[in-house]
């Protein structure tokens, strides 16, 4: 209210131009408007604004769009109406979700466009929404709750569209999920060593204390938790050495729990700070058009993050490839009768189809840039492509790892009556509640939908 207000008596005053408050947007910088129009000049921007295509935005990423907004106008900052803020509250809390299409942001300006879309619904009572688990028209819902549309005042429609939230809503939930599949990824990859009958020692503190990455050494110490008290890992190995996919796991899920790390912290800065222009100061009667909007600061981390996770789906099919070859006096593709049956041989096909769909996804899409705005908005992140190839490769990395408890849980079952450790059987026993041993030929996909399944609701560590 205290930036709303100084915005209010800015204008009374002031004679400059300021850009959003008092001019157009864009290259259209230049030309001033009259105080009438000043409403609906804020009005027209997220009407001609709201141009997003393509697929639509999942359910909790558009809630998560919501309340990251909200908290970006609670600093007081940008000068938006409370009844504005309130407005985004209440859908919020009531799951009102506007339909909001993940193609059409630079990352760069703001989320201009996908922000419109949100917008365009829950303060002009405009579009489609998600209520009630159904589509409707946003009017139902005014008529329901008793809302009318919200009259913008002076800069709030650019309040409204300037900001990270479409990409930084899609960074939230990607962290959530691959701090998710960084758990799995240990307790699978632990599975399949025991499966694989392999060797203890690359877990051992020893090695990991001369090269102290912190991922590297909380990986070795929780493959060590995981199997402890395991007959598996005890027992005398034939074999020197693991291959590369099982010995150097502590390196490679550990180098994908440091990035995580690192693209946490960025994205904590983001959501705690305000991203909108121009930045109001009423304290030190300043308005300054900055770049706060700009999604450089997001857009590499998240383009590091797809590249850190796609590792954990790569290394994983190169388990697979082993658990399924006959390596070990495991049977060839996990079949009781192989010949006869082709058992696990075609889940790994699946898997290298996918992982190398990942590889395309993962270049950076934060090294492109295409000029905008007449050439005002000349050099942009594509920092909302990042984000949504993100999350295509989060949902690659869990059918990934799903594939791969599918074949470890098979494979461990050639090894009784040796038993792995406490935890490892007690996921066993509950993954085959949901998912059975394959004795003949089968049809495979409703058992790997479930196994995905397992993987996104079950939780151990």
């Amino acid at each position: 209210e205290k930036c709303r207000n100084y915005l209010n008596e800015k204008m009374e005053t002031q004679k400059v131009p300021i850009y959003g408050v008092t001019t157009g947007f864009g290259s259209l910088c230049n030309i001033s408007i009259s105080k009438e129009q000043l409403s609906q000049l804020q009005k027209n921007l997220v009407m001609s604004h709201a141009c997003g295509v393509g697929d639509e935005v999942p359910a909790e990423v558009v809630r998560l769009m919501l309340l990251l907004k909200v908290q970006n106008f609670c600093f007081g900052y940008s000068g938006a109406q409370l009844q504005t803020v309130q407005r985004l509250v209440d859908c919020y809390n009531d799951d009102v979700l506007p339909v909001v299409y993940q193609q059409g942001s630079l990352g760069a300006s703001g989320d201009l466009c996908p922000l419109a879309n949100l917008m365009l619904p829950a303060i002009l009572g405009m579009g489609e929404v998600y209520w009630k688990g159904r589509r409707c028209d946003v009017g139902e819902v005014y008529a329901a709750k008793g809302w009318q549309p919200i009259a913008l005042q002076s800069k709030e429609g650019l309040a409204l569209l300037n900001g990270t939230q479409f990409m930084s809503a899609h960074a939230v939930w990607s962290l959530i999920q691959a701090r998710r599949l960084s758990k799995w990824a240990d307790l699978v990859g632990a599975m399949s060593l025991e499966a694989y009958d392999g060797r203890i020692e690359p877990f051992l503190p020893l090695s990991h204390r001369i090269r102290p990455h912190k991922g590297q050494l909380a990986t070795a110490e929780r493959f060590l938790q995981v199997l402890e008290g395991s007959q598996l890992i005890r027992r005398p190995k034939e074999h020197v050495q693991d291959p590369y996919s099982f010995r150097c796991i502590p390196q490679v899920h550990g180098a994908v729990k440091d990035n995580l790390a690192y693209v946490q912290s960025v994205i904590e800065n983001e959501i705690n700070g305000v991203t909108d222009n121009p930045n109001v100061f009423p304290d030190e009667d300043m308005v300054i058009s900055a770049g706060n909007f700009h999604g450089e600061p997001i857009a590499i981390p998240m383009d590091t993050l797809a590249i850190a996770l796609s590792e954990l789906a790569s290394i994983s099919e190169r388990r697979v490839y082993l658990l399924i070859h006959g390596y070990r006096g495991l049977p060839r593709y996990l079949a009781p009768n192989p010949g006869l049956n082709s058992g696990f041989m075609i889940p790994q096909y699946t898997a290298a189809s996918i992982v190398s769909q990942n590889k395309g996804l993962c270049w950076p899409a934060s090294c492109d840039s295409v000029p905008s705005s007449n050439g005002q908005e000349d050099h942009v992140s594509m920092g909302a492509n990042s984000a949504t190839k993100l999350v295509r490769i989060i949902d690659n990395v869990e059918t990934v790892l799903s594939i791969e408890l599918f074949n470890a849980a098979q494979a461990l079952d050639f090894r009784r009556p040796l038993r792995s450790s406490a935890l490892i059987e007690r996921i066993h026993a509950d993954y085959r509640k949901v998912v059975p041993f394959i004795e003949v030929d089968t049809y495979m996909h409703p058992l790997m939908v479930r196994s995905a399944q397992f993987i996104r609701e079950k939780q151990y560590l």
